[in-house]
């Protein structure tokens, strides 16, 4: 046995093969679940697996999954590490031409994909030059959509196997996580299932002992309890949901999802499946439950939850207050990570706009000069970089792998794009992405700490930062800010008077543009692109 997810899985569900593994809820409101012991999740697999290679997908080669959140999801996860098939996640917001650079970059040969996106699979289909040989449908079409030639997922599953009798695998079996940027397509990022275990899925130990053969997970699992309910409800998706559903199978326990993001579904389901650990994308998913709880969903009983966490994005002090008055006993805890690093530390109880986004970092983790590797002295500048089990590159993209991976003193080496300083006691300020750092009149200014100390202002609901052009500064600093429902508008003078209790006088921002609402990603997560462009117009 080796470090290999599907084994991993395996070897749990041969212990608790009766434990309920996984609860499905779909479309909010209408009462419809399914729910999946271990044995059965395993069976489920093993039937798509074998679907896959009966249809001649062959080990190594490459499956996408254009999905909402379903046991669907997971279980074509399951199945393609069982088979040796890497899954490659699809952003199901892409519209065709970004569809068609993902499948062909990623070298899709089969797509697993929910009947809604047909439309947007068959315009993206005749880009990929005959390569996505294989297609499953999940659902019916809408009449009147595009025809695709696929094979409806229930009839794909119905007559395969439920049995395995897969050949042996190897923890070199890949696994791809596609990240999208800020600016540009998506990249893959390809990793050794061996190091993802260990940087992404528990194996290292965040908090307990470190796995020290693969045989241990199931016996901890054996000589331990359920009781732990995870909840992940960003989109699977995005690489950390799946990720977070795999440490809860990991754990042998049960993993929870819905659809899609409803807040009040959300905090129902916390109540009815005593939900004890829920992720999110910071203040955009964490806002919205404040907002249910202090509203129609006033008195929800959430007693069980005892951590949220955030990924991507940070719960800005003030939102964490909110919650944690609603919620006084849950763990509110900041995470620092990426799909190139997994998981690199979690923010201080002192993180905030005054001190920054503080992390006390694992012990792979430095702050280096970008240009020598070389770690940085404390307070000076550098980049976040990781060592150890890191992925293997980008794939498909040589010169970008060796922009970001490098060796050094005999190990592997990622080189993350967060700028930050580290201190004497070895806590990391992280300041920001480094493509998004705002250079005005000579001064750096990194949005998020901007963006920290906005969200604290009372009228304040939401808000981005960015830079736009400036004859003078040369860019200047932008503030895009959603207020809360009923708050008095206030003018940029009143921003700014706030703001000097918190930031340095270059930090502060020189133009306010009130929007409707902030635009993110589902998971959550900034666009700043669409900032910019909001601010370059408010600015003519």
């Amino acid at each position: 046995m080796e470090y290999n997810i599907a084994d991993l899985f395996e070897s749990v569900v041969d212990v608790v093969e009766d434990r309920e593994a996984l609860v499905y809820i779909d479309h909010p409101g209408t009462g419809a679940e399914r729910r999946l012991t271990y044995a059965e999740l395993d069976a489920a697999a093993n039937r798509v697996a074998h679907h896959l290679l009966d249809s001649g997908v062959r080990p190594g080669e490459h499956l996408g999954l254009h999905l909402y959140n379903g046991v669907e999801y997971l279980q074509t996860v399951l199945g393609c590490l069982k088979a040796r098939i890497v899954p490659v996640n699809v952003n199901y917001r892409y519209v065709e031409e970004e569809l068609v650079y993902l499948y062909r970059d990623a070298d899709l040969v089969a797509l697993v994909f929910d009947a809604e996106f047909g439309d947007r699979v068959a315009a993206a289909l005749p880009g990929t030059d005959g390569k996505l040989r294989h297609l499953v449908r999940v659902g019916s079409p809408e009449p009147g959509a595009s025809e695709v030639s696929a094979v409806p997922f229930t009839e794909a599953v119905a007559d395969a196997s439920t049995g395995r009798g897969f050949p042996a695998r190897s923890g070199d079996d890949q696994f791809i996580i596609y990240t999208g940027g800020t600016t540009g397509m998506p990249k893959g990022v390809m990793w050794r299932q061996e190091d993802l275990f260990f940087a992404g899925l528990g194996g290292g130990a965040p908090t307990g002992e470190p796995v020290r053969k693969p045989e241990e997970i199931a016996e901890r699992v054996a000589a331990g309890g359920s009781g732990i309910t995870f909840f992940p409800t960003p989109p699977l998706m995005h690489g950390t949901s799946t990720l977070t559903a795999f440490i809860g199978f990991n754990f042998g326990q049960r993993v929870v999802l819905h659809r899609k993001f409803v807040p009040e579904e959300v905090l129902r389901t916390i109540e009815k499946e005593k939900v004890t650990s829920v992720s999110l994308v910071g203040d955009a998913m964490l806002r919205p439950l404040i907002d249910a709880l202090n509203g129609p969903l006033a008195g929800t009983d959430c007693s069980s939850l005892f951590s949220v966490s955030s990924s991507g994005a940070i719960m800005s002090d003030t939102v964490r207050r909110e919650f944690q008055a609603l919620v006084p006993n849950v763990a509110l805890l900041n995470n620092f990570g990426s799909s190139e690093s997994g998981f690199n530390g979690t923010a201080t109880a002192d993180s905030g706009p005054e001190r920054g986004f503080r992390i006390r970092v694992n012990s792979r983790t430095q702050v280096v000069d970008p240009a020598t590797h070389e770690p940085v002295a404390v307070g000076e500048v550098g980049r976040v970089a990781q060592c150890g089990n890191v992925p293997l590159g980008y794939y498909n993209d040589p010169r970008k792998t060796a922009d970001t991976f490098f060796e050094k003193d005999g190990l592997r080496w990622v080189l993350l794009g967060d700028m930050a300083t580290v201190d004497a006691d070895g806590v990391v300020t992280v300041l920001g992405r480094g493509s998004q750092c705002i250079n005005t009149g000579g001064e750096k200014v990194y949005p998020e700490e901007v963006e920290q100390a906005l969200k604290s202002h009372p009228d304040v609901y939401d808000a981005l930062v960015a830079g736009v052009p400036d004859a003078t500064w040369g860019n200047h600093v932008a503030a895009v800010v959603q207020l809360r429902a009923g708050a008095s508008r206030p003018s940029l003078a009143d921003v700014q008077g706030y703001c000097r209790s918190h930031l340095a006088g270059y930090k502060i921002p020189r133009q306010l543009v009130i929007t409707e609402s902030i635009r993110r990603s589902p998971s959550g997560k900034a666009d700043y692109r669409w900032a910019r462009e909001v601010a370059a117009a408010d600015d003519v």
